[in-house]
């Protein structure tokens, strides 16, 4: 089993299969409108403006189960992260990262890369970058700022 046995949904509900981005570096990542990590959302876009025709993508997963810090529906959330941040990488349907409802492909990724204190997500904003053959290369804490994974992403984009 890897990466590409899973399907998402966009925002809109659309089904999304994973094997849509073979051959592309991923750097997947929780996220949350009302958290102290949000202003996170403007180095994401810098790191998907940088890279996003080098076979490079961001997958943006709102997520509710942290304090409550996504509360808004999918197009409160698309507008927010448009108007405040000026996103254009994918922002998804929203997601339970832990848990019962837990998504597939997050469990998954809890699997492959447990973090420093277990599998479980322990916030919002963690981060996991997927090689271009869907392998899960590394798990990064929220507090890992993304400008710091240029150095990763250069690396697996070139490996490609």
């Amino acid at each position: 089993m890897n990466i590409y046995d899973f399907s998402i949904k966009s925002a809109e509900g659309q089904e999304i299969p994973m094997s849509n981005y073979k051959g592309k570096v991923l750097l997947v990542v929780n996220t949350a409108s009302k958290c102290g990590f949000t202003p996170q959302y403007n180095e994401l876009q810098k790191l998907y403006d940088q890279y996003d025709d080098r076979k490079f993508e961001i997958l943006a997963f709102p997520c509710n189960q942290f304090m409550n810090q996504e509360p808004g529906n999918a197009n409160e959330i698309a507008n927010f992260c448009t108007l405040n941040y000026g996103v254009t990488f994918p922002v998804l349907s929203k997601i339970d990262v832990n848990g019962p409802n837990a998504h597939p492909l997050y469990k998954f990724l809890q699997e492959k890369s447990p973090g420093i204190f277990g599998k479980s997500i322990k916030w919002n904003f963690t981060k996991f970058l997927i090689d271009a053959k869907g392998n899960v290369v590394e798990r990064f804490a929220p507090t890992t700022s993304p400008a710091k994974l240029k150095g990763r992403i250069e690396e697996l984009i070139r490996n490609a």
